[in-house]
C-alpha cells in the first residue's frame, strides 16, 4: 500500500493535503483558543467564589440591618450575574468536546470571544455589590498595575484612581469606569487577533484547494510537496534560531504557500533561462519547468518554498523583463565625436 502511494505523486499529494486539513482544523478550533479558553475557566471560578462570598455577606447583612430593599434588589442582581455563570458551562455555547472531560479539541473563536465579554460584564457588576474593603484592595491592585502600563491613557486611569483613594463613592465608580476601559481594551486586542487567525486559516483552506487542483492539472505533485517541506522547515529552522514567530496564522500558511510557490518559481526559472532572455543559464533551462522530476528542479522547489523572499525577488526580475522596450528609460551613449 505504501509503495503505491509513493509511486503515485497523486496519491501522496491527496494524503498530505488531508492530514494538513485535519492540522489546520485542530490547530484553529484547539491550540489557539485552548489557553484563552482555559483562562476563561478560572476566571468563571473566580467569579463564581466571588459571588458566594457575596451572597453570604448580603444574607447575613439583611439579618442585622433594617433596610432589607437593598438585600433584595442586590440579592437580584446576584441571582442574575449566578444565572449568567451557568450560562457558560451549556454545551455549545462556548465550547463542544469530542471527548468530554478529557481534552478540549474543538473551540470556536467567536464564541469564545462574545462569552469573554459576557464574562467581563459579570465582574463589572460583581464590583457593584463588593463592600468598601474589598473595593479599595483591587483599587490598590489596579494601581499598581497601570503604574507600569506604558499606555498613557492606563497611566491617567491610574493617577485618577489615586487621586480618589479614600473616598469610596468616587473610588469605586473609577474603578468600575477603568476596569470596563481595560476589558475594553483586552476584548479588542484578542478580537483583532482571532480576526486575523480567520483570515490566515481561510487563505489556508484555499490554498489547499488550490494544491490539490494544481496537483490533479499539472505533473509537478513532486515539487509541490518539497515545496511544502520548505514552507515548513522555514519557521521550524526560525524557532530552532531563537527567532519568535509571527502568530499562528504565519506557522499554518508557510507550508501552503510553500507548496504554491514551487510550481510558480520554477515556471519563472524557465522563463527567465530562456535563450532569448538567458539571465540564469543553460542548467536552470533544463532543469526548471519542463524537468521537475530533475534534482536541481526538487531543489530550486524546495528553496522557493523554503524562501519567500526568494521567490519574490525573482518575479521582481521576471516582471523586469515585460516591460517594453520602448518605455525603458534609454542609457545615454558616449558623445559622438565632430
Amino acid at each position: 500500500m505504501w509503495e503505491r502511494v509513493v509511486q503515485d505523486g497523486c496519491w501522496a499529494l491527496w494524503l498530505v493535503c488531508a492530514c494538513y486539513l485535519v492540522v489546520v482544523y485542530i490547530t484553529s478550533r484547539g491550540l489557539i483558543g485552548a489557553p484563552r479558553y482555559r483562562l476563561f475557566q478560572a476566571r468563571v471560578h473566580d467569579c463564581r467564589a466571588r459571588a458566594a462570598i457575596l451572597a453570604a455577606t448580603i444574607s447575613s447583612a439583611s439579618v442585622d440591618s433594617a433596610d432589607s430593599a437593598d438585600s433584595v434588589a442586590k440579592s437580584a442582581v446576584l441571582k442574575a450575574i449566578n444565572e449568567r455563570l451557568d450560562g457558560f458551562g451549556v454545551g455549545g455555547q462556548v465550547v463542544w468536546r469530542l471527548l468530554p472531560q478529557r481534552a478540549v479539541i474543538a473551540i470556536p473563536l467567536s464564541k469564545l470571544a462574545a462569552a469573554w465579554r459576557a464574562l467581563h460584564r459579570a465582574e463589572t457588576q460583581l464590583l457593584r455589590l463588593e463592600g468598601p474593603e474589598e473595593i479599595a484592595l483591587r483599587s490598590l491592585t489596579l494601581r499598581l498595575r497601570l503604574a507600569s502600563d506604558p499606555d498613557p491613557v492606563n497611566n491617567s486611569l491610574g493617577t485618577q484612581l489615586a487621586a480618589h483613594a479614600g473616598d469610596a463613592p468616587a473610588e469605586r465608580a473609577l474603578l468600575i469606569a477603568a476596569t470596563e476601559e481595560l476589558h475594553r481594551q483586552e476584548d479588542e486586542d484578542f478580537e483583532r487577533e482571532y480576526e486575523h487567525q480567520h483570515i490566515a486559516l481561510w487563505l489556508a483552506l484555499t490554498g489547499i484547494a488550490a494544491v490539490l487542483l494544481l496537483g490533479l492539472a499539472l505533473d509537478h505533485r513532486l515539487s509541490m510537496l518539497l515545496g511544502g517541506l520548505g514552507g515548513f522547515l522555514s519557521p521550524l529552522i526560525g524557532v530552532m534560531r531563537s527567532q519568535r514567530p509571527t502568530s499562528w496564522g504565519v506557522l499554518v500558511l508557510a507550508p501552503v504557500g510553500g507548496a504554491l510557490a514551487a510550481p510558480g518559481g520554477l515556471l519563472l526559472v524557465r522563463m527567465l533561462a530562456d535563450p532569448e532572455l538567458n539571465l540564469l543559464g543553460q542548467v536552470f533551462l533544463h532543469n526548471s519547468w519542463g524537468a521537475p522530476a530533475q534534482p536541481i528542479s526538487l531543489a530550486v522547489a524546495l528553496l522557493f518554498g523554503f524562501s519567500g523572499t526568494l521567490f519574490s525577488r525573482l518575479a521582481l526580475a521576471a516582471t523586469g523583463q515585460l516591460v517594453p522596450t520602448s518605455g525603458r528609460t534609454a542609457r545615454p551613449g558616449p558623445p559622438s565625436r565632430p
